[in-house]
């Protein structure tokens, strides 16, 4: 039978040690990636039409495609 160790440290020793902590670590990661996505949102709304065209999405995609890096409008899957 194999025994787990946690190295004092590491986030999985930090993680159960404080589950407060890893709240908040998931609180931090969501606001990122919540400002990332209206970074995103706000550089495709700056291009004009033919820009969009240019890589492939239309105006009324723009919200889709920062809500959804990973898939591509065209079919293709990405990972993040």
């Amino acid at each position: 039978m194999d025994t787990p160790y946690n190295v004092v440290g590491s986030a999985r020793a930090i993680a159960s040690a404080h589950p407060r902590l890893a709240i908040v670590s998931q609180c931090w990661a969501a606001l990122l990636d919540w400002q990332e996505r209206a970074q995103l949102r706000q550089r495709l709304s700056n291009l004009n039409d033919h820009e969009l065209r240019d890589i492939g999405i239309a105006r009324g995609e723009i919200d889709y495609v920062a809500s959804h890096r990973a898939v591509d409008p065209r079919g293709a899957i990405y990972p993040t």
